[in-house]
């Protein structure tokens, strides 16, 4: 499976950023090359349960999906476009803030959904957002670990309202 990728990593870091810069549910922040984003991790180090964090291997098979599933609800009740950026997988709540990393791409990403049910033995299901920060477009092998929950919201791993919008009250400028 392969999908288009952005012209660059700057562009996608930019938006990101900006995406950032006016807050939200779960944003993804630029910082020094590495994508990180969510809630931080609980000050005990021991983030969820021990049961949700104990099914968690440090290594996965990684697959993405999208297209396909385009203006449907997840699981955890979003719904997906290409902004979204989240991860399904079978065993952890959702709202569970995974730190995915792939050749020197990190970004941490809730749990949107359930999934995967691909017959490969996929662990992890990535949101086209999110594989496009991470760089991925194929199936692949990537480093996780939980790091924390975010309240399950319907705008869950969604990009925030554009500064236009919030600076006219909602309503489109011009």
């Amino acid at each position: 499976m392969t999908m288009g990728m952005p012209a660059n990593k700057t562009t996608v870091l930019a938006v990101i950023a900006a995406m950032a810069s006016v807050g939200g549910p779960v944003c993804a922040l630029a910082q020094a090359g590495t994508l990180a984003g969510g809630a931080s991790a609980p000050a005990s180090g021991a983030a969820g349960s021990a049961k949700a964090s104990a099914k968690v291997h440090p290594t996965g098979l990684a697959t993405w999906f999208g297209p396909g599933f385009y203006g449907q609800k997840t699981a955890c009740g979003q719904t997906l476009t290409p902004a979204v950026i989240g991860v399904a997988n079978r065993a952890l709540p959702c709202g569970t803030l995974v730190k995915v990393s792939y050749k020197g791409h990190s970004l941490t990403v809730p749990v949107l959904d359930r999934g995967p049910y691909s017959r490969i033995g996929a662990d992890w299901d990535l949101t086209a957002g999110a594989a496009v920060a991470l760089e991925i477009t194929d199936t692949v092998r990537v480093h996780t670990a939980v790091v924390g929950s975010a309240p399950n919201t319907p705008t869950l791993g969604s990009p925030p309202v554009p500064v236009t919008a919030l600076l006219a009250g909602g309503a489109s400028a011009g």
